[in-house]
């Protein structure tokens, strides 16, 4: 759990850079290749369909808990 909370800071802290950059369009171009690359890592991958698949299981069962 503890890396997806990690994983969530990063991102909101890279949005908050991307809107607050005042680096120009090369820099921007740049960190976007960076995320598009960091996105389709294979890890990045099964991460995210781990997380995927438990908050649907999750899901379920809280929905389960909550109309008994």
């Amino acid at each position: 759990m503890t890396a997806l909370r990690l994983l969530l800071a990063a991102a909101v802290a890279f949005a908050f850079y991307l809107i607050g950059a005042k680096a120009g369009r090369g820099r921007y171009r740049q960190i976007r290749r960076n995320a598009k690359k960091a996105w389709n890592d294979p890890t990045v991958k099964k991460a995210r369909v781990r997380t995927h698949k438990l908050a649907s299981r999750n899901a379920k069962k809280i929905t389960k808990a909550v109309h008994r």
